[in-house]
């Protein structure tokens, strides 16, 4: 880890960001330190078939992973999440710990249900979110807890599984244009539908389950956006990718006068957050 960061300390300087990247991997290792949500009631698609969920216990200890991360990237700390303190149930599904998602969230993240709830309408049918999570097929958790903290707090011997910044627009557009320089692929960066959770920690896994890794945008999901900095949004990358990535930072246009220039709005667009926030 000593040399990731070295060059992840490199790459932060070329790129003129201040934050460090996030970590994320799983561990049967429990934090000593840092955020969780509150444990949660028991559920899962057999349970909901029988009516035995306990549906106001299900959401009274909502927690989104987003908001957890938040506090983690603040107070560099690690957030963690399992089968027992998930937070969400959408994010329980994302994560890996519940499988199949319950049929509640088909009418939840679309139309909703007259007289019971609204829906979200981030899709037009129960159907359509019923092929997506089909679509993006979480990966089963492989250890007990998924944890996501700054990636200095990696220790020898921890390997993060991806790597995921948190920028604003100028950043972004550096770190998609160096993941097209460093593959040679022009289609390499994506933006697919999803969850803020998912877009941070599913998609980015079930693209290399797919043949092809690739960065991935993310943030855009309406309900994480409180979670968020204004204009922020996430670059997400699977670890061999990233390290593609810094191998071949140095030969970049992140060296170039073009470059340069456009550093020079990234230092006057966080003098500019940082005054709004006095």
């Amino acid at each position: 880890m000593t040399d990731l960061m070295q060059h992840t300390r490199a790459l932060l300087e070329d790129l003129g960001h201040d934050e460090e990247p996030v970590g994320i991997h799983y561990t049967d290792a429990e934090p000593a330190e840092g955020f969780a949500p509150k444990p949660g009631v028991p559920f899962n698609a057999e349970m909901e078939a029988r009516n035995e969920i306990d549906w106001k216990g299900l959401w009274g200890n909502f927690s989104c992973v987003l908001g957890k991360v938040w506090l983690a990237r603040r107070r560099k700390k690690p957030a963690s999440f399992d089968a027992v303190r998930y937070g969400c149930v959408g994010a329980s599904f994302f994560l890996g710990f519940h499988k199949p998602q319950i049929r509640f969230l088909d009418h939840y993240i679309s139309m909703g249900i007259p007289d019971v709830t609204p829906g979200e309408r981030y899709l037009p049918s129960p159907a359509s979110v019923r092929r997506f999570f089909e679509t993006i097929d979480p990966r089963p958790a492989p250890a007990r807890f998924c944890v996501i903290k700054p990636l200095s707090l990696f220790a020898e011997g921890e390997t993060p599984e991806l790597v995921s910044f948190f920028v604003r627009g100028e950043v972004l557009g550096g770190l998609c244009q160096l993941a097209v320089f460093a593959t040679d692929d022009i289609d390499v960066v994506a933006m697919p539908f999803g969850s803020g959770c998912s877009n941070l920690v599913t998609w980015p896994l079930r693209y290399p389950e797919m043949g092809r890794p690739r960065a991935v945008i993310g943030g855009s999901d309406p309900s994480c956006r409180k979670f968020m900095a204004a204009d922020e949004l996430i670059f997400t990358v699977p670890l061999g990718l990233y390290r593609t990535m810094l191998a071949a930072r140095p030969a970049s246009f992140l060296a170039t006068e073009t470059w340069a220039g456009v550093r020079t709005k990234i230092r006057r667009s966080r003098e500019v957050w940082e005054k709004k926030k006095e």
